[in-house]
């Protein structure tokens, strides 16, 4: 039998690419907006909810960025920011989610005096009150931080030197996210290079809206660890040929951070059965299964798979895979990384591979 959507929240998840300022729930935002003055949408958490997704549904950019002036204008002090942090590692452990690297911008997070420090701060100490949270409950979950750099803002080099600062308090590493076409990773060149230097690990979100000089900047020129997204990956596939720089991307076993629904909302395909996820995962590209932004999305870790359950088919072997894709891609040490495969999430698929 095909797993269950029920079935599938019991089992263990990893995630690798979720954004703190995409997955709020909607009753905090109302609470949070009423205490600032703030105008919403919506005042009822059921009807906020939809317009979040509806925005993000309409196809105009205007609207879909409109959401996150909502969901940021809430979190510009730290007592604001340690609650939405603890709510998301709170809500996806509930999800079942044993691992998750959760990014966010610092420099979005200072318009009320906060410093850089005090953000990554305030969302350290968040999740370390979430994770504890879900402990109290039998939930276990581990949460890493990303510290993302807009790539159309000047500031690459100081939240690069910040995710070196705080790497052994929870940040595991760096991003770049923003509109692609016209912002080139390489314009921060001077920031990967000094995370090179550091031996700190970065992603970069690159093949998503625009195609693969995006993704070939990113990895040749950037040396990025992994590709946020990197969905146009399949530009350089015909009828199952490799181009030159597909057949790179999948010797390297650089991973894909794809993100099903979030990838409908931005016109990468009409359908979840039409998403390219499935060749992705028949040629054997390092896949991995993500939220992007749960809030605009509608969605959850348990949500994406049982899409890809209805829309391919996919029995448990194919979810355990995603799995340890993810936790062999995440960016905490081999030997933990090791401990959560063997003693977590393999042992909780051999049970639901066999029964």
């Amino acid at each position: 039998m095909a797993p269950t959507y029920e079935d599938i929240r019991s089992a263990p998840k990893a995630l690798l690419h979720d954004h703190l300022d995409g997955g709020l729930r909607p009753a905090t935002i109302i609470e949070l907006a009423g205490a600032i003055g703030h105008q919403l949408p919506a005042t009822d958490p059921a009807e906020l909810g939809r317009w979040f997704v509806d925005a993000a549904n309409s196809g105009s950019l205007v609207r879909y960025l409109e959401t996150f002036d909502h969901t940021v204008a809430v979190m510009q002090t730290a007592d604001s920011l340690r609650r939405v942090a603890r709510e998301c590692a709170e809500d996806l452990a509930d999800d079942g989610v044993v691992y998750a690297e959760v990014r966010y911008a610092p420099e979005q997070h200072v318009s009320q005096g906060l410093s850089l420090n005090e953000v990554v701060e305030a969302v350290l100490e968040g999740f370390r009150e979430g994770t504890a949270n879900a402990a109290a409950r039998g939930r276990q979950i581990r949460v890493g931080t990303l510290l993302t750099a807009m790539r159309h803002a000047a500031r690459s080099m100081e939240i690069a030197e910040l995710t070196v600062n705080y790497r052994d308090q929870g940040v595991v590493g760096f991003d770049i996210a923003g509109a692609e076409a016209g912002f080139p990773p390489t314009r921060h060149l001077d920031a990967f290079e000094y995370l090179q230097r550091e031996n700190s690990h970065f992603t970069i979100h690159a093949g998503e809206a625009f195609g693969l000089p995006s993704i070939w900047e990113a990895i040749q020129w950037c040396g990025a660890d992994r590709l946020g997204h990197g969905v146009r990956i399949v530009d350089d596939i015909a009828d199952g040929k490799l181009g030159r720089l597909a057949s790179y991307v999948r010797d390297k076993r650089i991973p894909l951070e794809l993100c099903p629904s979030s990838n409908l909302q931005t016109g990468i395909a009409d359908t979840i059965e039409q998403h390219p996820i499935g060749m992705l995962h028949d040629l054997r590209f390092r896949v991995t299964v993500n939220t992007d932004n749960r809030l605009m999305s509608g969605t959850s870790m348990s949500r994406e798979m049982s899409l890809l359950v209805d829309a391919f088919g996919y029995g448990w072997a194919d979810l355990q895979w995603f799995t340890v894709n993810a936790m062999k891609s995440s960016f905490i040490p081999f030997d933990e990384r090791l401990v959560l495969i063997n003693e977590v999430i393999k042992p909780a698929y051999a049970k639901l591979i066999s029964g």
